[in-house]
């Protein structure tokens, strides 16, 4: 799609979730539809924030600059576990009073008494899509639209929503209008080397690294190995976790059991052509750009 064509989304005809990753992708998509709606949403379209407290710092700067400059009301919203019922709750912050140490991240897997992994992603299904669908649920919908940003190069992505939206499970229906719009990564690329402000994080090839978690354990492994030799203190809070969960005289717990946070700490001393010689088997995840 050429960056000069109109973009106008079907007008939501009902309660409507938009998922606000933080990401470029996502951050285009809001104003793209911002501008469908002449810069005012309806009172039912609102858009959200599920803050897990590691992402990065440019992550929240750039959804409050968003927030600013198109003048549009983003809900943060952060998972609050309690111990009595309901144990799990959404409570909602605000840019200033955002987690930003992993807090909402640690107390999940302090109250799992585990770790996520590649199999059992509870750090997406609680600190995310649980978090916004309580936000819409105390809003007193039965059923919404959600609103993701996924683009036309991310096929399989789109597939698998719809065919989750074909299953009936949940109690939305998330829609892709970038996809249907075929907005292309370059696409967004354009739109915020044109723009007045954009998100202080690399690109590299569309592809923020640093997005999301900052170590994401999704994320592959020469990323992460290129990530914690820029920074190396970003690793600390993940062998914290690990640690943590790790009962004595036996194997280390890990989010992904091919490595620890430790090994990769270790991995980031070797040289950059030694460290290219990994697998960056990157997944995919909710937490989308």
């Amino acid at each position: 799609m050429n960056e000069e064509q109109i973009f106008l989304p079907e007008k939501f005809d009902c309660p409507t979730l938009i998922s606000f990753s933080g990401g470029r992708t996502s951050g285009y998509m809001l104003y793209k539809i911002l501008d469908s709606y002449d810069g005012v949403l309806p009172d039912d379209v609102h858009v959200t924030f599920a803050n897990t407290g590691k992402e990065m710092p440019e992550t929240l700067d750039f959804i409050n600059d968003c927030a600013v400059n198109w003048n549009v009301n983003v809900r943060w919203l952060e998972l609050d576990i309690h111990d009595e019922r309901p144990i799990y709750r959404t409570k909602e912050v605000t840019y200033e009073t955002a987690s930003r140490n992993g807090e909402p991240f640690a107390a999940l897997i302090r109250r799992k008494k585990m770790l996520p992994n590649v199999m059992m992603r509870i750090c997406t299904q609680e600190l995310k899509i649980n978090v916004m669908k309580r936000f819409m649920r105390a809003k007193g919908y039965k059923e919404w639209a959600n609103v993701i940003g996924l683009r036309y190069d991310e096929p399989k992505r789109v597939a698998k929503q719809r065919k989750q939206n074909d299953s009936g499970k949940n109690k939305w229906t998330s829609l892709v209008p970038l996809y249907d719009n075929k907005v292309m990564v370059e696409d967004v690329a354009l739109f915020w080397e044109k723009n007045e402000f954009d998100l202080k994080l690399p690109n590299h090839s569309g592809k923020t690294l640093a997005g999301n978690c900052d170590l994401c354990f999704l994320k592959g492994t020469r990323t992460l190995i290129k990530l914690i030799k820029e920074k190396p203190e970003l690793a600390d809070w993940w062998i914290e976790q690990e640690q943590k969960i790790s009962k004595p005289d036996e194997d280390i717990a890990t989010f992904n059991k091919s490595r620890s946070y430790t090994d990769l700490v270790e991995l980031a001393k070797f040289d950059s052509l030694q460290t290219s010689l990994f697998e960056d088997d990157t997944r995919s995840c909710f937490c989308h750009d």
